[in-house]
C-alpha cells in the first residue's frame, strides 16, 4: 500500500514543488535576468556579473558563480526595483526584515505568501489542528509574519486576533537599557486579554515570547481553547524547550519552524521511525522545501565547503522564487546538518543557534 506523505500533498497544491532543483534554477535565471520579466535590481547587475546567468548557470551548483550575496545591496535597493517586470500588472506588497544585524532589508511579495500558506496549511492538517480562529502574538506592520498568519486564516475563513507589536522597539530597548521587560509585559497583557475574550484555536508567536507568556498564565494554555501553538523566529535552549513541553504545553501541539523573511519556512519534522539521527537535545529537524529555497551547512572558515551529515556549521541559504532571488547568503545561524526525513526527501537542519563570530552574538530580542 502506498503511503501519502505531507510532501505529496504539498506538491499537489503547489505543482512547482515537483520540479527538479536544476530545472527550476534554469527557469529562475531566465525569469530574473530577462529584460522582459526580471526586476530592475537583477537586470541592471547582469552586465557586471562576468558571466551569462541564462547560459552559464545551467544547474543549482553553478549558482556559486554569483559568490556570496551582500545584504547591503538589498538594504540600499528601492522596493519597486525589486519587483519583477513580469509581475508589473499584479498587486504586490513590501515586507521588511526585523533588522537584527543592521538596517532592515526590504523584499516584495507577489507569489511567495500564497506558496507559504499552502505549504504550512498542509503541515497543520497533518497534525489535525488546521482551522479555527488565530491569536497572532506576532510582529505587525511591515513584517511578513503577521501577513502570513492572516493569509493562513483566510484560507479557511478564520478570524485573526492580532496584538500591537513592534519588534524593533524591543531591540532599541535592549541596546540602550539592556532589558525590555516593560515592552514584553505590554505584549503579554494584550495576549492574555484576547485569550480570555476570544478563545482562539491557534496561537502564533515566537519561542521567546511563548516562554514569557507561559510564565504569566494563571492556568494551562489548553483551558483557553488553544489546540496548537505555532512558533518561528528566535531560538531557545534545549532546557527551555523541554520546560515548555513538560510544564505548559502537555495538552497543546507545539509546531515550530526555522527561518526568516528572506529564507522562508523550514518545516518541523516530528521524530518518526526511519527519521534522521538528531544531536542530543535537538528535539526535531527542520526542512526547507526545494526548489524555492535551499539550506546548506558550510564550514565557517570556507563558505563553499559543504559539511557532512552530523556536522555543525554555518547556515548558507539560496532563495529561488519568482519574486525573490538571493544566491548564497550567509545567515547569522549555525546548525547541524541532518539527513532526509520520511516526510521530506531532502536534508534538513537541527540544533539551530546563533552563529558566533568575532563581532559577537547579534541582539535577538523577542523576534
Amino acid at each position: 500500500m502506498t503511503t501519502t506523505t505531507p510532501f505529496d500533498t504539498m506538491r499537489r497544491r503547489v505543482p512547482e514543488l515537483a520540479l527538479g532543483l536544476d530545472e527550476w534554477t534554469r527557469r529562475m535565471m531566465r525569469w530574473h535576468f530577462s529584460a522582459e520579466t526580471g526586476s530592475p535590481f537583477w537586470v541592471s547587475r547582469r552586465p557586471s556579473l562576468g558571466f551569462d546567468p541564462e547560459k552559464d548557470v545551467d544547474c543549482f551548483a553553478a549558482l556559486e558563480l554569483f559568490g556570496l550575496f551582500d545584504k547591503a545591496e538589498l538594504r540600499a535597493a528601492h522596493a519597486r526595483d525589486l519587483r519583477p517586470r513580469g509581475y508589473a500588472d499584479r498587486p504586490f506588497r513590501v515586507f521588511e526584515t526585523g533588522g537584527t544585524t543592521g538596517a532592515p532589508c526590504r523584499i516584495v511579495n507577489v507569489t511567495r505568501l500564497a506558496y507559504d500558506v499552502e505549504i504550512y496549511r498542509t503541515m497543520l492538517e497533518v497534525r489535525g489542528v488546521a482551522g479555527g480562529d488565530i491569536l497572532a502574538m506576532t510582529p505587525a506592520g511591515p513584517h511578513a509574519y503577521g501577513h502570513f498568519v492572516e493569509g493562513l486564516a483566510d484560507s479557511w475563513n478564520g478570524a485573526v486576533h492580532a496584538i500591537d507589536f513592534d519588534p524593533r522597539w524591543v531591540k532599541v530597548a535592549l541596546r540602550k537599557e539592556g532589558e525590555a521587560d516593560a515592552y514584553t509585559e505590554h505584549l503579554v497583557a494584550q495576549t492574555l486579554h484576547l485569550l480570555t475574550a476570544e478563545r482562539p484555536s491557534l496561537l502564533f508567536t515566537t519561542p521567546r515570547l511563548l516562554v514569557e507568556l507561559a510564565m504569566r498564565l494563571p492556568r494551562p494554555l489548553d483551558t483557553y481553547g488553544i489546540r496548537a501553538v505555532c512558533t518561528g523566529g528566535t531560538s531557545l535552549t534545549a532546557a527551555e524547550a523541554d520546560f515548555l513541553r513538560t510544564e505548559h504545553l502537555r495538552d497543546v501541539r507545539w509546531i515550530d519552524t526555522y527561518g526568516n523573511t528572506l529564507a522562508g519556512h523550514a518545516l518541523q519534522a516530528d521524530p518518526v521511525q526511519g527519521g534522521p539521527q538528531l544531536p542530543d537535545g535537538a528535539g526535531h529537524s527542520y526542512h526547507l522545501p526545494p526548489p524555492f529555497a535551499v539550506l546548506t551547512i558550510v564550514d565557517p572558515a570556507d563558505p563553499w565547503r559543504e559539511l557532512a551529515v552530523g556536522e555543525r556549521g554555518r547556515v548558507r541559504i539560496t532563495t529561488l522564487l519568482e519574486d525573490l532571488f538571493l544566491p548564497n547568503l550567509l545567515e547569522r545561524d549555525s546548525a547541524v546538518r541532518t539527513g532526509p526525513h520520511p516526510w521530506f526527501p531532502w536534508d534538513g537542519v537541527a540544533a539551530v543557534r546563533p552563529f558566533m563570530d568575532d563581532a559577537g552574538e547579534p541582539v535577538e530580542g523577542v523576534y
